[in-house]
């Protein structure tokens, strides 16, 4: 079983001369201190039709190992001096056999709750059994510091390939191997980097902290305030059908805004009736929407190559008892646009390390309203010869910071999957039930045009 990764183990000593053994960026920092306080991991989740052996899929991730260099590390030195360095074990296969097929997101909890063994490995898989063999749920788990949607989601896709290759007896002789990237300061625009890219960095946080509080955006109270260690991530699995996914995707054309925004809305609008109950007036939320950054970097980064390149952009939405959801899915996108078009996109980033810090300080406190993280139309391919790819989704850990209300959201197939999550016990599932149920109540009535 353990052959293919021997066999390649030694040709990847010859990547360690081109591998970076280098400190962890602000960001990744960040990404490692949650991982030691509850977990940072971002779990890809897939339904695969056909029988997945578990000799091929051990034999498809050594091969993926040696491939991706970041797969091929793992995370050593305290805190104050950690990086990344050559030499990480083999990566875990968990085999699991369930008896139903709603139980894998029993298993993607699991997960979501067991941090990364970072001084060993930076990912590992889980392949899910049920008794009719023919169907097959297979998740890759991935340190949130080598990750981001669009990174896993091409990863997943390289995976059932070699299962393809293997099943067939088609494997090629060489593994193509990938050089790894540079620390993310390194692939910013020049006028980032250094001390001026420090200073921008401040003014960004200045200018976000007067935000916060000439706004003073409301969050999701605590149902229950208990310590970091005590906190587990909650996951609530929806999917809006082809036909709807199709007329969500035209109609936010047609009113001059996009699904993400759109998602943003809806999520904004769930929470404002959830802590207002009587629909109070001018209640302000905050809303976070995730940047994928590959595009903005010159040259390109492909996403083929691990990593976490995106940012954070923070928008602030007044609503009230007749707020108008395409009217709040545009503001959504004008704000956007007009962080799109500065630096701060750069900026957050540089000092993300110093916004988690703080926010640390402040157990009790929401970073923000609403969370929304969207790669939007998955390309990769659903057929890989005797295995067909039926579903795909992501799920990033959300279990230290309460009180705010994520989705992670993938179309696939014309089908769009969310992945809800919150922090429990800070928000009980009950309410986060209720929440999703919203949203997904708002999100249909955008695609029919009721009651909006």
């Amino acid at each position: 079983m353990k052959s293919v990764f021997f066999r390649y183990r030694l040709f990847s000593q010859a990547i360690k001369i081109m591998t970076i053994n280098r400190k962890l960026s602000p960001i990744e920092q960040s990404m490692e201190i949650l991982n030691r306080r509850v977990a940072a991991n971002v779990v890809t989740i897939s339904r695969v039709q056909g029988k997945l052996s578990q000799d091929i899929v051990r034999q498809a991730l050594d091969l993926i190992q040696v491939r991706h260099p970041l797969l091929n590390s793992r995370i050593v030195g305290n805190l104050d001096n950690i990086g990344f360095e050559f030499g990480a074990e083999q990566l875990p296969l968990r085999i699991v056999h369930k008896k139903y097929l709603a139980q894998w997101q029993e298993v993607v909890l699991e997960e979501l709750n067991q941090p990364i063994a970072s001084n060993k490995y930076l990912a590992r898989s889980v392949l899910i059994r049920f008794a009719d063999e023919n169907i097959n749920y297979l998740l890759i788990i991935l340190h949130h510091a080598i990750s981001d949607g669009l990174s896993i989601v091409k990863l997943h896709s390289e995976i059932l390939t070699y299962c393809q290759k293997l099943g067939s007896n088609q494997l090629d002789s060489d593994t193509f191997i990938l050089s790894p990237l540079p620390s993310i300061q390194k692939l910013m625009p020049q006028s980032m980097q250094g001390k001026l890219g420090v200073i921008k960095g401040i003014c960004f946080a200045l200018r976000l902290l007067l935000k916060i509080i000439l706004y003073q955006p409301k969050k999701l109270t605590f149902e229950q305030c208990v310590p970091f260690k005590l906190r587990t991530a909650g996951m609530i699995h929806r999917q809006l059908n082809r036909e709807d996914t199709v007329k969500l995707v035209e109609i936010c054309r047609n009113k001059n805004t996009t699904v993400q925004c759109a998602l943003c809305a809806a999520m904004l609008i769930a929470v404002a009736r959830k802590i207002s109950n009587i629909n109070k007036p001018n209640i302000c939320l905050s809303c976070h929407s995730y940047v994928d950054l590959r595009k903005r970097f010159l040259p390109e980064v492909n996403r083929e190559n691990l990593g976490i390149l995106t940012s954070a952009i923070t928008s602030f939405h007044t609503l009230d008892s007749k707020v108008s959801f395409w009217n709040l899915a545009r503001d959504v996108k004008k704000q956007l646009a007009a962080s799109l078009q500065s630096e701060d996109i750069f900026s957050s980033v540089l000092i993300s390390k110093k916004i988690y810090d703080f926010l640390l300080l402040q157990p009790n406190n929401a970073p923000v309203s609403v969370a929304v993280t969207n790669i939007g139309r998955v390309t990769i391919p659903s057929d890989y010869g005797e295995f067909k790819l039926e579903e795909i989704s992501f799920v990033p850990s959300q279990a230290v910071f309460g009180g705010t209300f994520s989705v992670a959201v993938a179309t696939f197939q014309d089908t769009m999957l969310l992945n809800f999550t919150f922090s429990e016990p800070s928000v009980s599932r009950e309410s986060a039930e209720s929440l999703a149920n919203d949203v997904m109540s708002y999100m249909l009535d955008a695609c029919h045009e009721t009651h909006l």
